[in-house]
């Protein structure tokens, strides 16, 4: 993770819009290929030769027509569909009500000008970031509708992930597209630095291939994404210690057997383990709280001795493979809710680094833009 403190992405206001776009999408195969990365390394300025190279080769299509999509993707029995298009972010907003898209993570200044630079110079948006909303009925009918012609294309990938993709060209459903989502609150799932380096890169060059970043956007209330914890993994902390620290700002602490820890995760409870010691830590938070904020922002802020570095882990299973007894406690944390996510950014907060993990994502390949047209 990148040293220094994460700041507070921008603001995009609306009226928002996808517009449509020639995608570019790597042959079955080589979506969701680790390999296929090599597409876009350096040097960057060579990258869009050698994607017309896999074009020549067959080991990469590009549609000849404009066009809004509707991708579903299966991924682990989980089904996701999402309109993916060019998401005007040429309008900064200057007020809190004029946000429109919210990031619910701080980035990284370095990485965001370094990802802007590398966008620039390669002339393209290597895949769509994610954005969730509790999507309109109206949009829900033009997803049904479009799903009753033959799929644009359809394929399994490298990854084992199934695509079925639209091509969404009628006026109509474009403009019904157009008009629900111009007053449309999304927030950014996955995809933050990406996100800032869209709007870093068209105010730099506000050229009108950089008034626009490539996005896909979710109806949570449809096909939701999953939103899953990230574990903390505390390095030089001991779970005595966690447990004062946590009884001191009047949580209600106690231990527990391993077979009845995870059942024990609560939007209020966590557990504490490093693999010997188990315990559950009962926070009173305030309203419109997740725990991750407790932990991240007051809990280690209460130790005497703070975590020599703090790692993270994407399930519990591999958390507790790295638990060490007296030496690495994993703070395992609840799943934190959607809605509690949009009311912490619709107020001006971000959650902590690494506070949710969104999956399934699509696999790289599935859609790539180029900034030529």
């Amino acid at each position: 993770m990148e040293s220094g403190l994460p700041t507070a992405p921008p603001y995009v206001a609306g009226p928002l819009q996808l517009a449509p776009f020639r995608a570019l999408t790597l042959a079955a195969r080589r979506v969701g290929d680790p390999a296929s990365a090599r597409a876009f390394a350096r040097p960057y300025r060579g990258v869009p030769q050698r994607l017309e190279t896999w074009v020549r080769r067959g080991l990469a299509t590009r549609d000849t027509d404009p066009a809004l999509y509707l991708h579903e993707y299966t991924d682990s029995g989980l089904t996701v569909r999402g309109l993916v298009g060019c998401l005007d972010v040429s309008k900064p907003a200057t007020t809190p009500a004029q946000r429109q898209v919210f990031p619910h993570e701080g980035v990284h200044p370095r990485q965001v000008s370094e990802l802007a630079t590398r966008m620039g110079t390669m002339r393209l948006n290597p895949a769509p970031i994610l954005l969730a909303h509790r999507g309109p009925e109206t949009i829900r009918e033009v997803s049904r509708k479009v799903r009753t012609e033959s799929p644009h294309r359809e394929f399994v990938d490298h990854s084992g992930q199934q695509h079925r993709i639209w091509a969404i060209t009628d006026p109509d459903a474009r403009r019904i597209v157009d008009e629900e989502l111009a007053d449309a609150r999304l927030l950014v799932a996955d995809g933050h630095h990406r996100y800032a380096a869209y709007v870093a890169l068209q105010a730099k060059e506000p050229t009108s291939g950089h008034r626009t970043g490539l996005a896909m956007v979710i109806d949570q209330d449809e096909t939701p994404l999953f939103l899953g914890a990230i574990h903390r993994l505390l390095h030089g902390t001991r779970v005595p210690d966690l447990l004062e620290a946590a009884a001191s700002g009047g949580a209600q602490v106690s231990t527990i057997d391993e077979p009845e820890a995870v059942a024990a995760l609560a939007p209020d409870t966590m557990v504490l383990t490093d693999g010997a010691v188990w315990a559950t830590v009962k926070m009173p938070l305030p309203e419109g709280t997740a725990m991750v904020q407790h932990v991240d922002g007051v809990l280690l802020d209460r130790l005497t001795r703070r975590p020599s570095r703090v790692t993270f882990a994407h399930s519990v299973a591999v958390a507790l493979e790295q638990t060490r007894p007296g030496r690495v406690t994993a703070a395992l944390l609840p799943a934190v809710d959607l809605d509690l996510v949009m009311d912490v950014v619709r107020t001006g907060g971000l959650l902590p680094e690494k506070a949710t993990s969104f999956q399934p994502k699509p696999s790289l390949g599935t859609f790539i833009r180029l900034l030529d047209g």
